[in-house]
């Protein structure tokens, strides 16, 4: 083992900093590039050996763990012991057949899955070469630098070097639900792991503060050895949707079982007919009519939507979420990096003697400063020379600030919040570098920024004395400052004057931004009473973040489709109200502020939740009590959140959405979606492919009832009537390979219909299968009768054709009848008379072309005669099962146009019914409440 390599057994809390860092041949300014990656192939990845998934074997056998299953295996042995070894060896190769596409379909599920699982690896900030950057915490290595902020999943052991009021929550090592102070003082040796306050141990959490911490021990000889914990991605297949599937599949069998067995005796009793037969006739019923392809078919219908969002780049950890999105009626955002790019720029300061603008845009510190007189900025760029004031307030801008700005690869880059990037990039533009003046000015303590409080602090030597710098929300800061520095000394401070700049630059769509500070003559620690009062306001800086283009189309689509979008944000109001006018949110007249919903009861908050559409200076605990008053209004809601304190109003929408660039690892946790670019369209794109997939599900289920629907009453009406069976139980098996295999998985690769987004959200209670859906497969299930009868009995008691030809023209007719009805499935309501309703959609020919392949080759391949019993078709017999899969093709188009008539005509005489066209702006009200 090399001599630098960390020993699982060293005590590394009873270590000073200074030795721990000895002890891996570290520096606190970090690895170099070479020296990590020599580490990381020595040491190996920052990872374990993750746990095995289900095994192949095992997922084949549960395949065989269905009512279905069991009926037909219990039928092939007692057909096996009647003597039919024939038909006892097709029905157990059909059974091995479904089970074979059962596992198959799974196992691409699984894959998919699994493919999503690894796009929500964790990341970490390192020092590298003395620079920050992030990388992917398997390359973390003993001897790497990490830094560590609130809501942060800690990716290895560390021993901390640095620590501001760091606090861990430590439950997934210690059991300690409450979280536990943390310090950089080592500490005894025997001390317990609850009890290493000097230490932060793979797969903790920080609830609140900063650190930078030094890894000690990586992958498996972590003292936690579950950083998989943080891979805890995509849960199971079983969402709402199939578990009621297969309650509803269990009941339809056992229901079915009893038919069976009952037509079985009415046959034996009442028509004397032998007992092997209608066993065999039961059999047939039984696998007829139950559906057993159906949830294999959901389910990958549901993971290539999850595919479809992550291309998408929204990635869904539960896949309940998929059925939710389509549920979606108000989406509440946060403002900045998601409405809009993210890109802060320093665009206007204030400062006592006047305003400064600057040029230039985005992370690249390239543009010039310029003073402002009469409204108008100077053509001649300033000196920095000249304006001491400006110098200081640039200077404290860069001091109380934890970012960096790098160029890599040609391009600027923020490392750390891009807030505050954009002041220092603002301080670069005047020839300041950060790097030289935070080396001038030691910094001695900090408190971090946290949500609740809105403000940062440090504590830093200035020209040998001790001062108090503070960064952070205007109207927070200007309730601490009694003074102003000016050119000429410390004046007081006119609030009016300066909450009339602080709206002026917020009604032209600025994030502003306040810094003060004071003397620290007495302050070793920092504590927030340090910064409550007796500050000094240096002047403001407006920061413009543009609103992304496609955020605006986002919200387009979203009010067409009835789902409201609703902005949360730390910023001020009238900042806020400006970009939501700029995206084309409704309702911008009026803007809430947290103190206003403190304010309010709940009854109180529910009643006005409807009708503003901007909430500002919110926390994370408005955010809670938004989504449950929007809930108590009926609303289904899509909350965004990125901090570890958004974790609750996650937890509590319908469909958290954490934010995959900004967020922390607790977001993520929290939420039900990551998005990977933290962009509001992302979600309105997967609310549109919820919809799709809900869609698709839809017309899948409509569209393989009737098929089993078909074939159960085409069994029962013939044992029923004492007639022939038109199709055995083994043709009823092929039957329903053939559907489940090809044509049963078109529908789920459909694209999205062009009403899509124009439609009022789905009912979450609202069942799978409605009244409509419900017609529409008992309809198609009496057209497939008819065809499948009326073909066997003209061919049979018509034209005294064989047994055997009727057989086959009969299951001919019901696959052929099922192929044109899958085109009518494309388009549950409109008409798919059309080029684009016949021919738009390749996997829909395609699988109708591998299914009639099929038949063709049961129909005329020997083999498949001599196990099927059926015989080869002529063309007269082609052409009449043609004509009628067309005639049902048309009868089905036929009963949509008199649906949309009959809709429309609803329509008119409600347009023209004042009493009826008042309901109905009652209940459109109430959809876009929702």
């Amino acid at each position: 083992m090399p001599h630098h390599a960390p020993s699982q057994d060293r005590s590394w809390h009873a270590l000073s900093p200074e030795v721990a860092l000895t002890a891996l041949d570290a520096t606190p300014e970090g690895l170099s590039e070479h020296e990590a990656r020599a580490r990381l192939g020595r040491h190996g990845p920052n990872r374990l050996q993750q746990g095995q998934g289900r095994p192949a074997w095992r997922r084949l056998l549960a395949q065989f763990n269905n009512l279905l299953m069991l009926i037909l295996l219990v039928a092939a042995a007692a057909s096996l012991a009647l003597g039919h070894a024939l038909d006892a060896i097709a029905i157990a190769g059909v059974v091995l057949i479904i089970a074979l596409i059962g596992f198959l379909q799974e196992g691409k599920a699984e894959q998919a899955l699994e493919r999503i699982r690894d796009m929500l690896s964790p990341r970490a900030q390192v020092l590298r070469d003395g620079r920050r950057h992030e990388v992917d915490a398997e390359a973390l290595v003993p001897g790497d630098i990490v830094l560590l902020e609130s809501g942060d999943r800690v990716s290895a052991d560390l021993r901390l070097l640095e620590a501001r009021r760091l606090r861990h929550e430590e439950a997934a090592l210690t059991g300690e639900s409450t979280p536990v102070d943390k310090a950089i003082d080592a500490v005894s040796e025997e001390s317990e792991l609850a009890e290493r306050g000097s230490m932060a141990y793979a797969g903790t959490l920080v609830v609140q503060g900063s650190a930078r911490g030094l890894v000690v021990a990586t992958g498996e000889r972590t003292e936690i050895g579950r950083i998989s914990e943080l891979l805890r991605g995509v849960e199971t297949l079983r969402t709402p949707l199939l578990r009621q599937l297969d309650r509803a599949g269990r009941v339809l069998g056992l229901v079915i079982t009893v038919m069976a067995v009952l037509t079985a005796a009415f046959g034996v009793l009442v028509h004397d007919e032998a007992l092997g037969e209608m066993f065999m006739a039961a059999v047939g019923l039984a696998v007829a009519a139950i559906p057993e392809g159906m949830p294999a078919i959901v389910t990958i219908g549901l993971a290539l939507g999850v595919q479809a969002m992550a291309r998408q780049r929204a990635i869904i950890r539960r896949l309940p979420a998929v059925e939710t999105l389509g549920s979606i009626s108000t989406i509440f955002s946060d403002k900045t990096g998601t409405l809009t790019r993210n890109e802060m720029t320093a665009r206007a300061i204030w400062l006592p003697d006047g305003e400064i603008r600057l040029t230039g845009s985005g992370f690249a510190p390239e543009g010039t400063l310029h003073e402002v007189h009469e409204g108008e900025a100077l053509v001649a760029p300033l000196d920095l020379a000249d304006h001491p004031a400006l110098r200081h307030f640039l200077e404290v801008g860069v001091l109380c600030n934890d970012a960096e700005i790098a160029r890599d690869e040609g391009r600027w880059h923020i490392h750390g919040d891009p807030t505050e990037g954009a002041l220092v990039v603002a301080a670069a533009k005047a020839g300041l570098v950060a790097g030289e003046l935070r080396g001038d000015h030691d910094r001695h303590d900090a408190i971090p920024f946290e949500s609740e409080r809105q403000y940062m602090a440090t504590l830093h030597a200035v020209d040998g004395e001790p001062w108090l710098l503070v960064k952070g929300a205007p109207d927070r800061l200007l309730a601490r400052c009694h003074r102003v520095r000016t050119a000429t000394g410390d004046a007081a401070l006119d609030l009016e004057a300066w909450q009339a700049r602080l709206h002026a630059l917020s009604a032209q769509g600025l994030r502003v931004l306040a810094l003060a500070e004071k003397p620290a003559d007495e302050i070793d620690a920092l504590a927030d009473e340090h910064a409550e009062d007796g500050l000094v306001l240096l002047g403001l800086v407006g920061l413009q973040d543009p609103p992304r283009d496609e955020a605006v189309a986002a919200v387009r689509d979203c009010l067409t489709a009835g789902i409201r979008p609703v902005m949360v944000t730390g910023d001020h109001a009238v900042t806020a109200q400006a970009i939501a006018r700029q995206l084309g949110f409704l309702h911008t007249d009026r803007a809430l502020s947290g103190r206003e919903i403190e304010a309010m009861s709940d009854a109180e908050l529910e009643e006005v939740i409807l009708e503003v559409d901007v909430y500002a200076r919110a926390s994370p605990e408005h955010k809670l009590r938004l989504v449950t008053a929007m809930q108590a209004q009926g609303g289904v809601c899509a909350m965004t959140g990125d901090g570890v304190n958004d974790g609750p109003a996650l937890k509590r929408a319908d469909v958290g959405v954490a934010m995959g660039v900004q967020g922390t690892e607790a977001a993520k946790e929290a939420a039900e979606m990551v998005l990977a670019d933290d962009n509001f369209a992302t979600i309105v794109g997967a609310i549109r492919e919820g919809r799709k997939v809900y869609d698709n599900i839809r017309k899948t289920i409509t569209f393989l009832l009737p098929t089993n629907g078909a074939q159960g009453l085409a069994i029962l009406i013939a044992v029923l009537a004492g007639s022939v069976l038109p199709v055995t139980p083994l043709q009823a098996l092929w039957v329903n390979m053939v559907v489940a295999v090809t044509l049963g998985l078109a529908l789920a690769f459909e694209p999205g219909e062009r009403d899509l987004m124009r439609r009022r959200p789905r009912d979450p209670d609202a069942p799978l299968l409605d009244l409509f859906l419900l017609w529409r497969v008992v309809f198609v299930s009496i057209l497939l009768l008819l065809g499948v009868f009326g073909i066997f009995s003209w061919l049979f008691n018509g034209q005294g054709e064989s047994l055997a030809l009727a057989r086959a023209a009969a299951v001919n007719m019901l696959v052929t009848g099922c192929a044109a009805y899958l085109i009518n499935s494309r388009f549950l309501h409109r008409s798919s008379l059309s080029v684009e309703g016949l021919f738009g959609s390749r996997p829909v020919w395609i699988a109708i072309a591998l299914g009639m392949l099929l038949q063709l080759g049961w129909t005329y391949l020997p083999i498949m005669q001599r196990v099927f019993g059926s015989a080869a078709l002529g063309l007269s017999q082609w052409l009449a099962i043609l004509a009628i899969a067309v005639a049902i093709f048309l009868a089905v188009e036929m009963e949509k146009g008199v649906r949309r008539r009959l809709h429309r005509r609803g329509d008119a005489s409600g347009d023209r019914g004042g009493a009826s066209a008042r309901k109905d702006a009652r209940n459109d009200e109430r959809a876009e409440a929702r």
